[in-house]
């Protein structure tokens, strides 16, 4: 590890070599399980510094303490959530809004935003996100009786529920999701030239709805008003870019892992299949246990946490795959419990910044899993096929092969 990547004010014995991107495990690994990988950061000291902690290679404090995450996630003063991750790919600076904005203007759009992804907005969205899974699942069912359920299924299922809410229609679902991946999971030239497609993408998509409005998101977007103005041109790109964005990779990840999970644990998809009713708590297990996303923050000032000297700009990740291990705040934490109660897992963020879309995205989950389980018969993971797993800023799954024959 070189001793170069380490800025001077960080001291030599918090530094520690585990990466979200390059440790055992987090790397492209057959049958892997990145999410147990992370759980060996608990046997070490509660923060520490990695040199190589995210998508370019910068340095992070990792906090490795569930309550110390929510301390940084709900104290805006001291952490700010204006990282640029997504304009920072293109050599710029706006952010995408709401998630890289810190208070008062976090709040302001955030009240903006709420009502389009509440949960009564979400009932009233069910009926289609349903039709949707059961119209997948039966092509599934009719064509054999195995599938890679990654690519046949979760991708499909979550980014066209993603398209609807946005008002795109499903014809180009493949190239999306393409921009996806290159974008959370390519190199730089890839993620540089995934960012600019999708810039000019909602970039076109707002100059036509600003000409000819419909009854969709961004159209919303144009004509509404805050504080007595229009949004701007770079506001409705930071909205329309990080509601693109959150739905081309996250809820599928979710799904392709707990699939994996029951086609690897019989006995718990038995018990999921004869009482169903179990389904929406067994989905908060999962979530705890398979949660896809890790979360930076940006040190506003100097600040001496749990022993550690941040200074202003330096880099501190929240990673809820780290989180949801910690046995200070769950029993057992390595070990999937369908029946745990009082769930108080970190999936979806903490705070102020907790996931606007975690309401749909839990729906789509639970959805996701009714409709399958009901409709394929009893499934395991196909002999001769090894699943694809990696970590990085969100967790994946592939080459998930099925079989039920």
């Amino acid at each position: 590890m070189p001793v170069s990547r380490v800025p001077d004010h960080v001291p030599r014995e918090m530094v520690r070599d585990f990466s979200l991107f390059t440790s055992p495990g987090m790397q492209r690994t057959p049958n892997g399980d990145p999410h147990a990988a992370v759980a060996c950061v608990h046997s070490g000291p509660p923060i520490f510094y990695s040199p190589y902690n995210t998508q370019d290679g910068l340095g992070t404090w990792v906090i490795t303490r569930a309550a110390d995450q929510r301390r940084v996630l709900q104290d805006a003063e001291n952490f700010s959530s204006h990282r640029k991750l997504f304009s920072a790919a293109l050599d710029e600076s706006w952010p995408t809004i709401p998630l890289e904005l810190d208070p008062p203007a976090h709040g302001v759009f955030r009240s903006l935003l709420n009502p389009l992804l509440s949960p009564k907005r979400v009932a009233e969205l069910e009926p289609a996100v349903r039709e949707r899974a059961v119209l997948l699942i039966d092509r599934i069912a009719a064509s054999g009786s195995s599938c890679d359920v990654t690519k046949d299924f979760a991708f499909p299922f979550a980014v066209s529920i993603s398209l609807r809410f946005l008002g795109l229609p499903d014809d180009r679902l493949d190239t999306f999701v393409r921009w996806g991946q290159e974008l959370l999971h390519g190199d730089r030239p890839e993620r540089s030239a995934a960012a600019r497609t999708i810039v000019d993408f909602i970039d076109e998509l707002t100059a036509l709805r600003r000409k000819e409005p419909v009854d969709d998101f961004i159209s919303f977007i144009v004509q509404a008003e805050l504080e007595g103005r229009r949004l701007t041109d770079e506001e409705v790109r930071g909205i329309g870019v990080l509601v693109f964005v959150a739905g081309l990779d996250s809820v599928a990840a979710a799904i392709g892992f707990d699939l994996a999970y029951l086609a690897r644990n019989p006995e718990d998809q038995e018990l999921l299949r004869s009482e169903p009713e179990r389904i929406a708590l067994a989905a908060e297990e999962l979530l705890r246990a398979y949660p896809p996303i890790q979360m930076l923050r940006v040190a506003r000032k100097d600040i001496d946490f749990e022993g550690a000297p941040i200074r202003k700009g330096d880099y501190v990740s929240c990673a809820t795959m780290i989180a949801n291990r910690d046995p200070a705040e769950f029993e057992c934490p390595n070990t999937v419990d369908l029946a745990r109660e009082n769930n108080r897992h970190a999936a979806f963020g903490y705070g102020p910044h907790r996931c606007i879309g975690s309401h749909l995205a839990r729906r789509e989950i639970v959805i996701a899993l009714e409709e399958w389980l009901a409709r394929i018969p009893a499934f395991r993971i196909k002999k001769g096929t090894s699943p694809i797993t990696y970590g990085g800023h969100v967790f994946g799954i592939e080459n998930l092969v099925l079989d039920w024959s």
